[in-house]
């Protein structure tokens, strides 16, 4: 059976040429997912425009959706999704950088950071952090254009259902495959031989299905030389969180548990 297209997005908070946000397109046939493409954005606007892309689809993205909740109380800002997402959109990056470090600046060593509830699950970084990674740029960068786009954001806020965005990590995935081992980096100095050799296994398991989502990645020659050959693992990565995505299509309430806090959200497959 063929199914609507699933697009898995690596995301960066400040797309360029050298960094773009990448965009894989998935086609899923009964339990084979076939790569159709890679496409590279190489600006925020031009993700916007991306957005406005007629449905039906489902994205993974490689950003976090939400805030923890026990910092937004404790900030005093709005405790419902969309006006907290607002109140958010309307900071500066030097007004969330502040208010966040002092934050945990009042915290005991060892739990600086306030965490959502699939953090854990995920192994995802703290969405609030603002260096290494600055997953709270890439929230605040991302998500008011999914509003804005009128996409439908599962659990979060109602949309066009015909495009749906759900939140992916890759690193969750990568991790069932090959442990702890690093597969990835931007800086040259680090783009090892063992990194290269990390991501052809993983490109190998999931051409063998050999994850727990029960999906096989089906790719051109041409394709897989490119995953395996770029050192920055971004094109991996946008495949991972397509796979994640489609996993997401084959489940009720895209695989969200019971009882997520929907001011949270949660990472589809975590």
């Amino acid at each position: 059976m063929t199914m609507n297209p699933v697009f898995g997005i690596d995301f960066t908070s400040a797309p360029r040429r050298g960094k773009p946000i990448l965009i894989a397109e998935g086609h899923r046939h009964g339990a084979v997912m076939r790569l159709a493409g890679l496409t590279a954005l190489d600006s925020l606007d031009a993700f916007s425009a991306w957005l406005a892309r007629p449905g039906p689809w489902v994205a993974g993205l490689d950003l976090p959706f939400g805030l923890p909740r026990e910092l937004v109380e404790q900030l005093g800002w709005p405790t419902d999704y969309a006006a907290l997402m607002a109140h958010y959109a309307g900071l500066s990056r030097a007004d969330i950088r502040d208010r966040f470090a002092a934050f945990c600046d009042a915290r005991p060593a060892g739990g600086k950071f306030a965490h959502r509830a699939c953090d854990g699950p995920a192994g995802a970084s703290p969405s609030m952090k603002w260096v290494n990674p600055p997953v709270a740029w890439m929230l605040h960068a991302g998500v008011p254009r999914l509003i804005a786009a009128g996409v439908h954001l599962p659990g979060l806020l109602a949309g066009d259902e015909s495009r749906v965005a759900l939140e992916a990590y890759p690193g969750l995935l990568a991790r069932e495959l090959i442990g702890r081992r690093s597969y990835k980096s931007d800086t040259k100095a680090n783009q090892t031989p063992e990194r290269l050799i990390a991501r052809k296994d993983i490109v190998d398991a999931l051409e063998q299905g050999r994850t727990r989502l029960g999906l096989r990645l089906k790719l051109s020659h041409a394709q897989r030389d490119e995953l395996v050959a770029d050192a920055s693992g971004d094109s991996l990565d946008a495949v991972l969180a397509t796979l994640q995505a489609a996993w997401g299509t084959l489940q009720p309430g895209y695989g969200w548990p019971a009882g997520v806090d929907p001011l949270e959200g949660w990472i589809v497959s975590a």
